[in-house]
C-alpha cells in the first residue's frame, strides 16, 4: 500500500519528468546551455564553443529547429545566444522571429560557433558552452537530464560546481517504482490529485492537428488520414491512433513553432505516452477519470523504465513510451495490473532491439510501430495472451522484464550506439 509521502513523492517525480517542450529536446537543450552562458557572460558572444556528448550529437543533427525552416545544431545555438531565454527551459526558444533566424545565418556564416565531440566525460547527455567576448568568457555545463546545470563560471568565478554528478544522482530523491506501485498510484490516487496531466493531452492533440494543417516532414499522419490510407488502413481506431501520433511527430520533427507535453526529457515519447490513450478514450468512449488514470499509467510507466535505462540510449525511446501507452490503453479496455503486465511483456519481447539512429522526421515511422504493436499487445493481454518466460529475454517477474530490457538498451548496444554515430558522420 503506497503511504501518502510516495504518493507526494510520485506526482512530484511526474511534474519533473512530463514539461512542455518546443522543438526537439535535445538541440533545445544545447540552446538552453548557451542561452545561459551568453546570460552570465552579460553580452553578445564573439565565439561559441560547444562540446557534445555523442548522443547529443546524434539527436540534434538532422532535426528541424522551430521556427527557422532549418535543420542542426549551428541555428540552435545561434538563436540560444541571441533570444534564448534561460528562464523558459526547453522553451528556451519561444522567442523565435525571422529577424533574430537572419542574424543567426549570420553568425554561422562568420564561424562564430565551433562544435565538438566531448571525448572524456563518460555521460550519454553531456553540454559544454564556453562563450567569449572582449576579454571575458563564461561557461554553462548540463549534465545527466536536459536542463540539469552542474557546472556555471563567469571568467575566474565559478557560481556551481557538481561537474562529477551523473544522470543516477540527478533523480536523487525519487521514489523507486515498480509496475504494481504504477499501477496502484494511477487507479487508487484522488483522481483531483491527477487531473494536470489532462494538459498533455490538450497540448499534443493540438500538435497532432498541427501535423494535418502543413505538409510536415514525410507527411505519415497525413498520408494515414488520406483516401489512400483509409483504403489501405481502414477508418479503424487502430488507423485514427496511428495518424494521430504520426501527426504531432510529423510537425515536431519538423520544427513546428508548436508545443509538446514531454515524457523523461523526449517530446516524441511524450507524444507517444498520450496521443495512443486519448485517442482510444475517446473512441472507446471511456468517462474522463478512466483516461487521466489511463493517462497517469502510460507517462509514469514510461519513467519507470526510463529510470533504468538513462535519459539517452542506443534504445529508441519510442519502444519505452509506446510500452507506456500500451499499458494506458489495456486499463481503458478494463485490464487489471496482471493484464497490464502481460502487455508489457508482450512489448518488450516484441520492439527490444529498435535503434535509436538520432531525431529526425522519420521518427514518426518509428513512433507509429511502437504505437501499431502497443494496441497489438494490449488486444493479446487482455485475453490472457502474453509472451512467457521460456521466451527470449522475458522473465516470469515483469519488472525484472523491464530491466532486462534496460540492460541491452543501456549496456548491450553500446557498440551499436558507436556504429550509427560513425555511419552518421561519415556519409558522403
Amino acid at each position: 500500500m503506497l503511504s501518502q509521502n510516495e504518493r507526494k513523492a510520485i506526482i512530484r517525480l511526474i511534474h519533473r519528468q512530463v514539461v512542455p517542450a518546443i522543438g526537439c529536446t535535445e538541440p533545445i537543450a544545447v540552446a538552453l546551455c548557451v542561452a545561459k552562458a551568453k546570460q552570465l557572460l552579460g553580452c553578445e558572444p564573439e565565439k561559441i564553443e560547444v562540446r557534445l556528448s555523442a548522443n547529443i550529437l546524434k539527436n540534434a543533427m538532422g532535426v528541424g529547429i522551430p521556427g527557422t525552416n532549418m535543420v542542426g545544431l549551428p541555428i540552435a545555438i545561434a538563436l540560444g545566444a541571441l533570444i534564448g531565454n534561460p528562464d523558459q527551459q526547453l522553451e528556451v526558444l519561444q522567442g523565435c522571429c525571422a529577424e533574430a533566424v537572419e542574424k543567426g545565418k549570420r553568425m554561422i556564416e562568420e564561424k562564430r560557433i565551433d562544435i565538438l565531440l566531448e571525448e572524456n566525460d563518460p555521460d550519454k547527455l553531456f553540454i559544454n558552452v564556453c562563450c567569449k567576448a572582449a576579454n571575458h568568457e563564461a561557461e554553462a555545463r548540463i549534465k545527466g537530464a536536459h536542463t540539469h546545470f552542474v557546472f556555471l563560471r563567469k571568467n575566474d568565478k565559478v557560481m556551481l560546481d557538481t561537474a562529477a554528478c551523473t544522470a543516477a544522482t540527478v533523480e536523487e530523491g525519487s521514489v523507486e517504482l515498480s509496475l504494481r506501485k504504477v499501477y496502484e498510484f494511477a487507479t487508487t490516487t484522488n483522481i483531483d490529485e491527477l487531473r494536470f496531466i489532462l494538459e498533455a493531452k490538450e497540448l499534443n492533440e493540438r500538435a497532432s492537428q498541427s501535423g494535418l494543417e502543413d505538409n510536415y516532414g514525410h507527411q505519415l499522419g497525413k498520408t494515414m488520414c488520406s483516401p489512400l490510407g483509409k483504403g489501405v488502413m481502414g477508418d479503424s481506431i487502430f488507423a485514427h491512433i496511428l495518424s494521430a501520433t504520426s501527426c504531432a511527430c510529423d510537425a515536431r520533427m519538423a520544427g513546428a513553432m508548436i508545443p509538446v507535453m514531454s515524457n523523461s526529457g523526449s517530446g516524441n515519447q511524450g507524444i507517444c505516452t498520450t496521443l495512443p490513450v486519448t485517442t482510444f478514450a475517446r473512441e472507446n468512449h471511456n468517462t474522463e477519470e478512466e483516461l487521466i488514470r489511463a493517462l497517469i499509467m502510460s507517462n509514469l510507466t514510461a519513467i519507470y523504465i526510463k529510470q533504468h535505462l538513462g535519459t539517452l540510449s542506443a534504445l529508441c525511446g519510442c519502444v519505452v513510451a509506446s510500452t507506456g501507452s500500451s499499458c494506458g490503453i489495456t486499463y481503458l479496455m478494463g485490464g487489471t495490473y496482471e493484464q497490464i503486465s502481460y502487455s508489457v511483456k508482450n512489448m518488450i519481447a516484441n520492439l527490444t532491439g529498435m535503434i535509436c539512429d538520432g531525431a529526425k522526421p522519420s521518427c514518426a515511422l518509428k513512433l507509429t510501430t511502437g504505437v501499431g504493436t502497443a494496441v497489438m499487445s494490449a488486444m493479446l493481454a487482455i485475453q490472457h495472451k502474453y509472451v512467457t518466460s521460456v521466451e527470449g529475454i522475458i522473465d516470469d517477474d515483469v519488472d525484472q522484464s523491464i530491466r532486462n530490457l534496460a540492460t541491452i538498451g543501456s549496456k548491450g548496444m553500446d557498440e551499436t550506439d558507436r556504429c550509427v554515430l560513425d555511419i552518421m558522420t561519415h556519409k558522403g
